[in-house]
């Protein structure tokens, strides 16, 4: 479903930047680079230290695509989606085989489409050739946890409806008439909850037959980290 908005995005955007050849528009696609990012594993706990516990996601890669429509000299409206996964390995997790608590080697992390409205405003010290851009908006988040036991996983179960707001600095250098490079930072802070089921309450590692502990589980994802940009614009 994820992936499926990427590329309904992605059709949409392409017939109207087809359609349209006034100068006004563009269309560009960003590899991004995200610091850090956290999945609290027990976010209703009543233990502080049990709530604050987390899986921490660095060092994530990820792509985007932008459509982009300058509504006058100094401002531009653009409207950018996202694809963020991120996932490691560890013994984050517990299962019981009878009566014994058992450590459980999980693959765990996230997926996260960013849906970002923004408003741009080119600073006034911009020449013919270098754009200086700076930013801010809102957005909504489509987010699923990943989980991965053996052969089990998780489905989305239920998720908060997740929104939050950006700001970004930007450059782009015109290379040719109608090709530009961006590079620049943006700071947010999505925050959601999301609550996921097992595709099976067992899991068979080593012929041994191992339990969770509920079906279902909750978790917080946080994206904390600063995103640096890196994008290829081509101008109409």
């Amino acid at each position: 479903m994820i992936k499926n908005l990427i590329l309904v995005f992605f059709i949409v955007t392409t017939q109207l930047y087809s359609q349209n050849n006034n100068g006004k528009f563009s269309f560009g696609v960003n590899a991004l680079y995200t610091t850090t990012s956290k999945v609290f594993l027990f976010p209703n706990s009543s233990d502080e230290i049990l709530r604050n516990t987390s899986n921490d996601l660095d060092n994530i890669f990820n792509y985007g695509v932008e459509f982009r429509y300058r509504f006058s000299e100094d401002i531009i409206f653009g409207l950018n989606v996202e694809y963020i996964r991120a996932t490691q390995t560890g013994t984050n997790i517990t299962g019981f085989i009878g009566n014994s608590t058992v450590a459980l080697n999980a693959e765990d992390g996230f997926e996260v489409v960013p849906v970002e409205l923004s408003i741009y405003y080119v600073l006034p010290f911009s020449t013919e050739n270098f754009r200086f851009l700076m930013g801010g908006g809102g957005a909504v988040y489509f987010g699923n946890h990943i989980r991965k036991v053996g052969t089990v996983e998780v489905n989305n179960y239920s998720r908060d409806f997740a929104y939050g707001v950006h700001v970004s600095i930007s450059m782009e250098y015109l290379v040719m008439s109608n090709i530009s490079i961006q590079a620049g930072l943006k700071f947010r802070d999505p925050d959601f909850r999301v609550i996921s089921q097992y595709t099976s309450k067992s899991v068979s590692i080593g012929g041994k037959l191992i339990t969770f502990p509920q079906s279902k589980f909750a978790s917080r994802i946080n994206i904390d980290g600063v995103t640096f940009m890196l994008g290829l614009y081509y101008n109409l």
